[in-house]
């Protein structure tokens, strides 16, 4: 797809900002617009003289024109689907209108043919919009960043030259070029625009910035840490495009019967047509009272009642950093009845830190030895934990030592032969010994405290705990609370730490139901269970011991800051900005697009039963029975999109505020931080 990132210019550092471009697709940049326009524009030129009865030679060509410029595409995408042995129910429009013109009825043909044609235009201008809400994402990045080289000197480059470890220079006034680290200099950045905070925020060396954000006063150096392909807002572009190619459930049971539907739609046509015939009708009232019949008759407001809700859907809460992986998913999201949480890095922020360090008698190891050993095994793992014990290692200025042998068994520990010695460290419950009761007092004093005891042998012999705790993040109540109110039962907290420290969190968040202590197998075997009861799970991770269960759920969401590669390949859902509080907002939204999905099979339904009992009970027009049979498919269109709107999104906290953006456009942005995360999701 090309980049609009390739249309822009960069904002100059001093002096007033251009406007931002266009997000909007130009009516009449659509070729369906275009040609709608020209057939509406033909026939309004025609109708008067054919009302005042001019002569046929005058008003003739232009209706043949209309004709023609509105019906010649339909016509055509409907003779290649027959060819393909498809009955398209735009061939069906297309043969009414010119059998309407072969009875003498050549203005109502054309009227069929305009509103046919202005409801495709609108229906592709909804579709324009839907990928203008997620291509505007893009209008936040820069075009062009200063880049440092290694001799001092500076270069103007398209951002998307920019390399991991570049030097960008970022003057006062300018747009972030790309996803980094501050290396030198002090400014406010406004993060608005990405992260929904009110106020500028101060950044420092060693604070991260994102690509899009406005600098304030100051200068910054900044070291580009994330290529700007796999920014976060092209993840969500090439995604939610991924996700808007597929088609739901309900979707597809559509299509299925779309076609015996149309073929049975013929048969009943010319049985309408037909049997009047037979008991003494002229041809043209019965070949009008058929033709109508087809019109009114077509299933076109039926197909089109499914995806645009779900595809509105998809966009916004794409823009709201959830990607659904398929309209499939947005659709299932609305069905879950139970949900089941991890702790670690979905209810907890997932940066853990180590807080206590305990060498045990017989170890032979002060706090640093052991941390330093401990580092060492963990260096290669990639779970929370582990790079805590790692990132505490390094704030000592002790460098993880050469480890060989590396394994890792999730839900139990790590195994690295290191210096000749074989070092484990993982949960006491699958390590540790019975009978050791230095140990035991270790391990129970931090699991009561709240904490994760990780316990550290050499050579299978106990050398030290360490006690690990993680930040409970700010929404998990509210998000408990808010999902208790959608499913009608509260979440069920799955982890593979121990009880006592599920408990401690979960008394905080306000769940009750927990099961502590859980390998993968545990998780997928809970889930197994649950869904053996006619229950539909949706299961919140981030680990690879929870991609089993992620996979295993009838809904999976991963959380992406923390969440591993295996998770967010698994789930079928990634929450990009890292927000707890967007899960059961997502919820809520796909709900909101089933009860649209109702809504509009129930519309469909009503106006092709009406408009087919008044044809074949009284006399319907031919106009009327058009205007009928589009306005149906228009309605169920735009009511589709309204969950394209930002009201259709309700946080669990439900705080909105309402501020301007750096260019001075409003935006309803949420109080709590977004576009938080430690990289892309691997798709």
């Amino acid at each position: 797809m090309p980049s609009v990132l390739d249309q822009r210019s960069a904002p100059p550092a001093d002096g007033p900002r251009p406007a931002p471009p266009q997000r909007r697709t130009r009516v009449l940049a659509l070729p369906e617009a275009r040609w709608a326009l020209t057939a509406l524009v033909l026939f309004l030129l025609a109708l008067p003289v054919h009302l005042l009865g001019g002569p046929a030679w005058l008003w003739g060509p232009l209706f043949a024109a209309a004709y023609i410029t509105g019906g010649w595409e339909p016509g055509w995408e409907g003779l290649k689907a027959l060819k393909d042995r498809t009955l398209d129910v735009d061939l069906l429009m297309v043969v009414a209108a010119l059998g309407a013109a072969a009875i003498g009825q050549v203005l109502d043909g054309a009227l069929l043919i305009v509103i046919f044609a202005t409801s495709g235009a609108l229906e592709a201008v909804a579709t324009a919009r839907t990928a203008d809400s997620v291509r505007g994402l893009l209008d936040l990045a820069p075009t062009t960043a200063t880049r440092l080289l290694a001799d001092g000197t500076e270069e103007s480059v398209d951002t998307g030259r920019l390399a991991v470890g570049d030097t960008i220079l970022v003057r006062p006034g300018e747009r972030v070029g790309a996803d980094g680290q501050v290396l030198d200099g002090a400014s406010d950045i406004d993060q608005a625009t990405i992260t929904g905070e009110p106020l500028p925020v101060t950044k420092r060396p060693g604070d991260e910035v994102f690509a899009g954000t406005v600098n304030g006063t100051g200068a910054l150096r900044v070291r580009v840490e994330r290529d700007p392909a796999d920014s976060v807002i092209a993840r969500i572009v090439k995604m939610v495009e991924e996700a808007s190619g597929t088609r739901a459930p309900t979707q597809l049971f559509i299509e299925k019967i779309e076609q015996r539907y149309s073929i049975g739609m013929v048969f009943a046509t010319l049985a309408v047509f037909g049997i009047p015939l037979a008991f003494g009708d002229t041809l043209q009232p019965a070949l009008l009272r058929a033709m109508t019949f087809m019109i009114v008759a077509s299933p076109c407001a039926v197909v089109l009642s499914t995806m645009p809700p779900l595809l509105s859907a998809i966009a916004n809460a794409g823009r709201h950093g959830v990607l659904a992986k398929s309209a499939v998913v947005m659709e299932r999201l609305g069905q879950v009845d139970t949900v089941a949480l991890d702790k670690t890095g979905t209810l907890t922020e997932g940066t853990p830190r180590v807080t206590d360090i305990i060498p045990l008698p017989g170890g032979g190891l002060d706090e640093n030895a052991l941390l330093h050993l401990a580092a060492s095994a963990e260096h290669s793992s990639e779970h929370p934990l582990a790079r805590a014990v790692v990132r505490a290692a390094r704030e000592r200025g002790l460098t993880p030592a050469e480890a060989s042998g590396f394994t890792s068994t999730p839900g139990t520990g790590v195994t690295a032969t290191i210096g000749g010695h074989t070092v484990r460290a993982g949960a006491p419950t699958r390590l540790a010994t019975a009978g050791d009761a230095d140990l035991d007092d270790a391990v129970t004093s931090l699991e009561n405290g709240g904490r994760t005891a990780v316990l550290v042998l050499r050579d299978d012999l106990p050398v030290g705990v360490l006690g690990i705790a993680d930040r409970l993040r700010t929404d998990a109540k509210a998000t408990v609370a808010a999902l208790t109110e959608l499913t009608g039962r509260p979440p069920v907290l799955l982890t593979g730490d121990n009880e006592r420290a599920a408990r401690h969190l979960a008394a905080e968040v306000g769940i009750t139901h927990i099961r502590a202590g859980l390998l993968p197998q545990d998780k997928v075997a809970a889930v197994r269970e649950w869904e053996a009861e006619g229950r539909r799970v949706l299961v919140v991770g981030d680990g690879v011991n929870d991609a089993p269960a992620l996979a295993a759920a009838h809904t999976g969401i991963a959380m992406g800051k923390a969440g591993s590669d295996l998770a967010l390949e698994t789930a079928d859902a990634v929450v990009v900005r890292d927000e707890l509080a967007t899960i059961p907002a997502v919820v809520a939204l796909s709900r909101k697009a089933r009860r649209l999905v109702v809504q509009n099979l129930t519309i469909a339904g009503v106006f092709i039963a009406a408009l087919v009992a008044w044809d074949l009970i009284g006399t319907l027009p031919l106009p009327l029975g058009v205007a009928g049979h589009e306005g149906s498919t228009v309605i169920v269109d735009l009511n589709g999109l309204r969950l394209l709107r930002e009201s259709a999104w309700t946080s669990s906290s439900g705080h909105r505020l309402s501020r301007k953006c750096c260019c001075g456009i409003g935006h309803e942005v949420e109080r709590h931080p977004l576009w938080l995360g430690r990289s892309a999701p691997q798709l």
